[in-house]
């Protein structure tokens, strides 16, 4: 869907050329430059001009002089300094959550007009992110830290306001709707309120630097919560200006604590302040100590090596060739659904998909940022992954396989072209390459392999001995064999 599609307030009869794109842009520019709440313009963020991050405490923005400096995954240049806090600087912030009782800052008999003040910030909120004015400057910062074609940012930050608009008005009281059930027998009855935890903590990664961490954050804090927000401090910066343009939106300044650090201060923060509940989302190393470390207080997304099936009926190649694309390589894979295994019915291997899948994949490119940095796998380990794949018997390289060319990524990150590698369903399944050929790449990067008529049991086999499902696909419209995977 085009920017002009989505966009309210804005008429134009100019043709759509690349100079009229560049005057458009011009102006969302300026505009951009007047917004109150914000405190950076994506344009100007560079080396010569590098972005601050600051912390949100007991209500007040504070520096720190432990500074982290990120590299603009584009080019490399130090470009935002970010003032984390280390372990040394966590007492406020301990503090501030032990203040919040465990009945939460307002729940069904506590302050309930809160309810509609959340109502009143989401309505604020959604508003602004429908100005295309705001829309463009949370998409090209989104670019700039989490680099993805600007229809993939934009995407971003057109869900995130309609998930704001969503809760306007009374929707936030409605979230705390309860129940009451008659009991067995005279004067007993059971009621039941949804109650908020009171101090949490909500630790998100840099994949979607607006969408993830502003619906969780948002979550909790319609339920009554305290939450410390940290997020990845590569992309913390998007953010810290939404954070901005909420309190600009009416949402009290002590409501949400905001901090940047490195994992093991975070990990002491919470032993210290003891959250009732934190909610992660990120790798499964990680969740798997967080959930040791907290004693199950915590809900978890995780890793997801996620896997689509083509069934045995063939039909629109085209569109489902394009899906499969999308799916694989927008946002440079680095997606928690990004699919990570295509199963094919052989039927679809006498048609022209995988032509069309190497096409697809061949028109992605750095300008436009179809394709760009991995933030979190190099060039190095993605290629030496490849490279093991390619040594069981009866793999090849179907397509990508290379860097990308004329690029200034640096080395910390990935680049390379989006790839896919062909591996037989029964070396698949083979002890001694399971586990290399399931590993999750967190970049362009798929396995593709074929099956017949006969060997569904082995597609059924390779699924089942997979632990980390996220999503999934079965394309097909006949019953009898999606039946098969009722339950899968």
């Amino acid at each position: 869907m085009s920017l002009f599609r989505l966009c309210k307030g804005i008429k134009t009869n100019v043709p759509r050329t690349a100079s009229s794109d560049y005057l458009y842009s011009l102006r969302f520019s300026r505009l951009a430059h007047s917004l109150g709440f914000a405190t950076v313009k994506p344009e100007e963020i560079s080396g010569s001009q590098p972005a601050e991050v600051q912390n949100l405490v007991q209500g007040k923005w504070i520096k720190t002089t432990n500074l982290n400096t990120i590299k603009d995954p584009l080019n490399g240049d130090k470009f935002i300094t970010v003032t984390e806090v280390d372990e040394s600087g966590i007492k406020p912030f301990v503090e501030s959550l032990s203040k919040c009782p465990k009945h939460g800052l307002h729940n069904p008999f506590k302050s309930p007009e809160r309810y509609l003040l959340y109502g009143d910030i989401s309505a604020k909120a959604g508003h602004m992110l429908s100005q295309p004015e705001v829309a463009d400057f949370f998409a090209k910062l989104i670019q700039r830290v989490a680099p993805k074609s600007y229809q993939q940012a934009f995407g971003e930050v057109y869900v995130t306001g309609k998930f704001l608009e969503n809760f306007s008005g009374d929707q936030v009281r409605f979230l705390a709707r309860s129940f009451g059930v008659p009991g067995n027998h005279l004067g007993q009855q059971s009621h039941g309120f949804r109650w908020p935890y009171g101090p949490v903590a909500v630790i998100t990664p840099f994949n979607f630097p607006l969408e993830i961490p502003l619906l969780q954050l948002m979550g909790a804090l319609y339920m009554g919560n305290k939450p410390v927000l940290k997020v990845d401090s590569k992309v913390c910066i998007v953010m810290e200006q939404m954070l901005r343009l909420l309190h600009d939106c009416g949402m009290p300044l002590d409501d949400v604590d905001f901090i940047n650090s490195d994992g093991k201060t975070m990990n002491k923060l919470l032993l210290e302040a003891k959250p009732r509940m934190t909610l992660f989302t990120g790798s499964s190393r990680v969740a798997d100590k967080l959930a040791d470390d907290l004693n199950g207080r915590i809900k978890l997304e995780d890793a997801g090596f996620d896997w689509k099936i083509l069934g045995p009926d063939v039909h629109e190649v085209d569109y489902v060739s394009w899906v499969c694309d999308q799916d694989a390589y927008a946002c440079s894979g680095q997606k928690c659904s990004a699919q990570s295994m295509l199963f094919m019915h052989e039927n679809w291997s006498k048609t022209s998909l995988l032509r069309q899948l190497t096409d697809l994949a061949a028109r992605r490119k750095l300008e436009d940022l179809t394709v760009g940095p991995v933030l979190t796998v190099t060039t190095e380990a993605m290629l030496d992954h490849m490279k093991k794949l390619l040594q069981i018997p009866g793999s090849k390289l179907l397509f990508g396989g290379e860097e990308l060319e004329n690029h200034h990524i640096p080395s910390i990150y990935g680049a390379i072209k989006p790839t896919a590698v062909f591996v037989p369903i029964e070396q698949i399944l083979k002890t001694e390459n399971y586990e290399l050929v399931t590993k999750e790449i967190f970049g362009p990067f798929q396995i593709i392999t074929e099956y017949k008529d006969n060997q569904l049991q082995l597609v059924l086999d390779a699924l089942e001995r997979m632990h980390a499902h996220l999503t999934a696909a079965v394309v097909s419209n006949d019953p009898l064999f999606i039946q098969v995977w009722n339950g899968k």
